[in-house]
């Protein structure tokens, strides 16, 4: 097969070098899948160049999230859920490869009328952010919602779940590109968070100017959202995208009677696997009824494991939207 390993960290994606390597060996309760999509991430970013919490030993494969097919199932199970063939997408180590091995609970079936490419980008975002609005926030119908960064993969994510459950969203992003992008995927209200006077222009959106129910924030900028935000309000802390992790004046949360509510979706397999499943349940509903659907970028076309230190940079730049998904096409078998 042929890979992107990482045999020391390097400075940037532009370092990364694309070689032969030996096809993967599963262990016993493992499947190889065949990759047609990878899709990139900040953190594979931070892993390839030493600084992300979580580090394989050398050597490893980049990448974590792909999408593809079942080429052989796990040889210690004589009933696996997925046969050879079936469409899957998912996470696991070495996702920048033409192939991966993976386990059972990190797969899941490509729901009916998707693509690889579409697919690629769902097993990160789509579960962060359900779990973060039902599990965390217990959305309800009615509710403001305030997402921040709302072209953003988990963003777009944030912005079709409370849509769908019945939410008013307010969409803020830095440019109208993707203000636009936001308000395709169903944000009712758009506003640009470079204004310094988005929070009121926030709370002016909402019943009597009351201020939102939730914020959805994957940035850092729960500080100023409180600004905008109810009494009984729940801020959400995603992630810190921004780069700093920021401070905030406790007298605020008091105050207003708010909760400031995290959420760690990977770390649920640890700690609370059994919230795992109703969580796609709920996503693969959505999907089934039509009210989730790819958040892809599709400005650009990557194609080829060549092209993913392009779409790595062009990820970092902020200039993209959504999810960035390499397609992968297959090797050629050779006929002798």
């Amino acid at each position: 097969m042929r890979g992107i390993e990482i045999k020391e960290y390097v400075k940037g994606p532009t370092d990364l070098k694309i070689t032969n390597l030996p096809d993967p060996t599963p262990k016993s309760n493992e499947y190889v899948i065949g990759i047609h999509a990878a899709a990139t991430n900040f953190f594979d970013i931070l892993q390839i160049s030493g600084k992300y919490q979580h580090q394989p030993a050398f050597p490893w494969i980049a990448g974590s999230e792909f999408a593809g097919v079942i080429l052989s199932t796990p040889s210690s199970s004589k009933n696996s859920k997925f046969k050879v063939g079936d469409k899957v997408f998912g996470a696991s180590q070495g996702a920048y490869a033409t192939k991966v091995a993976a386990r059972e609970e990190v797969l899941k079936p490509v729901p009916k009328g998707w693509s690889y490419f579409e697919a690629a980008g769902l097993f990160v975002t789509a579960p962060t952010s359900y779990g973060a609005l039902v599990n965390r926030a217990n959305i309800t119908a009615g509710d403001y919602v305030l997402v921040h960064a709302a072209a953003g993969g988990v963003g777009l994510a944030a912005v079709q779940i409370a849509k769908a459950l019945g939410a008013t969203v307010i969409a803020t992003a830095g440019t109208k590109r993707k203000l636009d992008v936001a308000k395709s995927f169903g944000a009712d209200h758009t506003i640009d968070y470079t204004d310094p006077t988005w929070p009121d222009q926030v709370k002016k959106l909402t019943p009597k100017g009351r201020g939102v129910d939730i914020v959805y924030d994957p940035v850092g900028m729960i500080d100023k959202s409180t600004k905008c935000i109810r009494w009984n309000g729940r801020l959400l802390v995603i992630g810190f995208a921004a780069g700093n992790i920021e401070k905030v004046a406790m007298n605020k949360v008091l105050l207003k009677n708010i909760s400031i509510v995290g959420l760690h979706w990977g770390a649920y397999a640890l700690n609370e696997p059994e919230a795992i499943g109703p969580v796609w349940d709920g996503l693969f509903k959505l999907i089934e009824e039509g009210k989730f659907k790819g958040t892809v970028f599709i400005d650009r076309e990557f194609v080829g494991l060549e092209s993913i230190p392009e779409a790595l940079e062009s990820l970092a730049s902020r200039g993209t939207w959504g999810k960035v998904v390499v397609k992968v096409p297959q090797e050629r078998r050779s006929k002798i």
